[in-house]
Formats: structure tokens, sequence, C-alpha cells
């Protein structure tokens, strides 16, 4: 029963400091916007133009105003799944009677 006499107050301190760290943290703004930083995550970074071009290096140019080298595949010489679709189109289901 005498260790009461020492956590009775040790937990009145605590619950006073998570009280006054929970007064802090709304006086300060902590819970004003609390979607916007979970969805910042889903942002796309923009490219980092004014880095490429401030380098001096030609080989540091952006990748994406650069053409495919000769012999590559690119997007238009595979065939897609919709030109496969339109060469055979598919046949009617026949009733069993």
């Amino acid at each position: 029963m005498k260790v009461l006499l020492v956590l009775v107050p040790i937990s009145i301190v605590l619950l006073g400091v998570a009280i006054w760290a929970f007064a802090w943290a709304v006086r300060k703004g902590q819970f004003d916007d609390l979607d916007t930083p979970a969805l910042d995550i889903l942002a796309d970074d923009p490219l980092p133009k004014a880095a490429a071009a401030t380098s001096g290096d030609a080989a540091g140019s952006s990748l994406i105003d650069t053409p495919p080298p000769a012999g590559d595949a690119v997007a238009s010489d595979v065939p897609s799944a919709e030109s496969d679709a339109s060469a055979d189109p598919p046949r009617p289901i026949r009733n069993a009677d």
C-alpha cells in the first residue's frame, strides 16, 4: 500500500504532462490539416528541368526529349490488343437445340 503513495503522484504528473503536450500541439496547429500530408505522397514530383539545363553536361539533358536509339522497338512497332481483336472478330455462340 505504501507504493500507492509514490505511484498516484507520478501518474498525476504524467497525466498533467500529457494534457499540456496535447494543448501545446493544438495551439501550434498540429491538427489543422490531417488530409493533405497523407495525399502529398501520391502527387508526382515535377521534373527537375533547371538542374539538367544548368549542369552544362550534354549527357545530362532530359531523357524525355531524346529520341530512342535506332533499332529499338517503340510503342507504334508493338502490336496492340485492339489490332488483334479487329482482325479476327469473335464467332457467335450457337444454341444446342
